[in-house]
């Protein structure tokens, strides 16, 4: 017996049937489950029984990533052609396994284990955003990808907050829990997600699917900066990944409940900046000015990151940094939307997200490489020499972080925004010229 996933999207102007709200409560499940994961992994590796040295911890965190960069735009054409909801559960079930084994995990093989298969699988985020291209107008595309965001920093907020509670039962509880809610999700996704990607807008069995269109039209240099300005940024933005946990432990004596409080409260205000704030201001049509100064406030942030001594002044760089961060990633997604024909959308989408992937590897395994060897096995709290060796190490990997992110500020500066209309279906022939 054949089960098909599709829904069909109503077309009855009398009984519209936006599918926002329930895309928003996908990725919201999602980036809980994300957000409890994030502060524990690497205090939970670095412990016993793992004991991971810097250089295994880079690539614990950043393998998600890595294989993500090969699935992403395989999941992108999948989902151009399949539809957006088989792609989404599918994604969303093997993040449950993913979390389910890194929880179990005995030896460092499983915790690997558990991240290459959460990562083979995890498009969720990117399909979600091509939902969201499908079903709404081109001009207000950056506004919608700032809904994401929303669900992103609501996420982040819960997400951290539940993790610093589960944490004080052991560090495997929150994976235990976060695969939990993604088997909510993938059942939530069953019953209540319309497809939204329509039949002439799908890629059909026999249909070929370059990824040249994506660049067609004299839009190849315009897509080329973006994805260059996606994967720097990304990759500044990536170090903290690793560095945030470790660096509040070791800086502030924080435990592994307090950092997750501290990621809640950068997720609070990427609410405010991406449900509130940005949607404001694109209403002025501003997005590449946007993008640059959320990328430059985001590089002063990391610069100044491991430099305060207070508390206070940790956190309020921290809300810097997730103002910037809150203003360029939305926006820089929604510009590729934006610029590229209908059904084209999974595979520019899929590319970014590959691009955003490439950083998240790149962005831990650069960020742990100025830190000793022994750092997992030192006593805490750090003292002497020892303190000064692990401190300067840290003032190393965010100087180079902030590098990364003003690099991309710098490709950001050099975008050209064509503004001529698009056609939304056309699969082949030229697009206007930019």
């Amino acid at each position: 017996m054949r089960v098909s996933f599709r829904t069909p999207v109503s077309t009855d102007p009398a009984k519209p049937r936006s599918p926002l709200g329930i895309i928003f409560l996908t990725v919201f499940i999602s980036m809980i489950g994300f957000g409890i994961v994030i502060p524990v992994l690497p205090v939970y590796a670095k412990n016993a029984p793992f004991r991971l040295n810097p250089t295994q911890l880079g690539w614990l965190v950043g393998i998600f990533s890595l294989v993500q960069l090969f699935s992403s735009p395989i999941i992108g054409k999948l989902s151009d052609r399949l539809g957006r909801k088989p792609v989404l559960l599918v994604s969303i079930l093997g993040t449950a396994i993913g979390y389910f084994i890194t929880g179990a995990a005995g030896a460092a093989w499983m915790l690997f284990l558990g991240r290459i298969i959460d990562g083979a699988s995890g498009g969720n985020i990117a399909t979600a955003q091509a939902c969201i291209a499908d079903v709404t107008p081109r001009e207000q595309r950056s506004k919608s990808m700032g809904f994401i965001g929303m669900a992103f920093g609501l996420g982040f907020i819960l997400g951290p907050a539940i993790g610093g509670v589960l944490v004080k039962w052991g560090h495997q509880v929150p994976f235990y829990f976060a695969g939990g809610l993604s088997l909510l999700n993938a059942v939530f996704v069953i019953t209540r997600l319309p497809e939204t990607l329509t039949e002439e807008r799908r890629l059909h069995p026999t249909a070929k699917a370059p990824l040249g269109e994506v660049f067609a039209g004299g839009r190849g240099r315009f897509i080329g900066l973006l994805i260059a300005a996606s994967l720097a940024v990304t990759t500044g933005f990536a170090f903290i990944h690793v560095l945030f946990a470790l660096f509040c432990g070791d800086h502030f004596g924080w435990t592994t409940a307090q950092t997750s409080y501290a990621f809640a409260f950068v997720g609070f205000l990427a609410v405010v900046v991406q449900g509130g704030l940005l949607r404001q201001l694109l209403k002025r049509d501003i997005e590449k000015e946007l993008a640059v100064t959320g990328a430059a406030l985001l590089a002063v942030s990391l610069w100044f990151m491991p430099r305060v001594a207070s508390v206070g002044g940790f956190l309020a760089v921290s809300a810097l940094m997730a103002v910037g961060n809150g203003l360029v990633t939305p926006v820089l997604s929604g510009m590729a939307s934006r610029h590229v024909h209908g059904r084209a959308q999974g595979r520019v989408l899929g590319l970014m997200a590959g691009a955003g992937s490439l950083g998240r590897f790149l962005g831990p395994a650069l960020a742990v490489r100025p830190l000793p060897s022994n750092f997992s096995t030192l006593a805490r709290p750090l003292e002497g020499a020892m303190l000064s060796i692990v401190n300067s190490g840290y003032l190393t990997a965010f100087s180079w972080s902030t590098a990364f992110v003003a690099l991309g500020a710098v490709f950001a500066l050099l975008l050209k925004v064509p503004h001529e209309a698009i056609d939304e279906t056309s699969a082949s022939g030229p697009l206007p010229e930019a």
